[in-house]
């Protein structure tokens, strides 16, 4: 049964994020709307070569849309070979930190 559970992801009670992956949190520039995105670094993320053909890390170019001005938001995360990451950058929104996206996310759902 021990096995079931961990192929279907029984094993991390409450739902929480064992799962290994990269969680970006943005917010638009234009509308101001927190977005959250999950990247899986082992399928996501795109082999960077130098110039001697070997791999010298790893690449995210990702597109970002949120669900109130369906504005694209592009980003570009760059990680060393161990995964772990080493600059980003992004057109037409602004990193934030989980707890600024938490924050907003909750302003945005009150009423008004």
């Amino acid at each position: 049964m021990e096995f079931l559970r961990r192929l279907f992801g029984g094993g991390q009670p409450g739902g929480a994020s064992g799962d290994g992956a990269i969680h970006i949190y943005v917010r638009c520039n234009r509308c101001q709307s927190p977005v959250h995105v999950r990247v899986d670094p082992r399928n996501d993320l795109i082999a960077d070569y130098g110039d001697d053909d070997s791999a010298t890390g790893y690449a995210l170019h990702k597109e970002i849309m949120d669900a109130r001005c369906f504005r694209i938001m592009r980003a570009e995360i760059l990680y060393d070979q161990a995964r772990r990451e080493t600059g980003r950058t992004i057109e037409g929104g602004t990193f934030i930190s989980e707890a600024e996206y938490h924050e907003l996310a909750a302003n945005s759902q009150a009423p008004r």
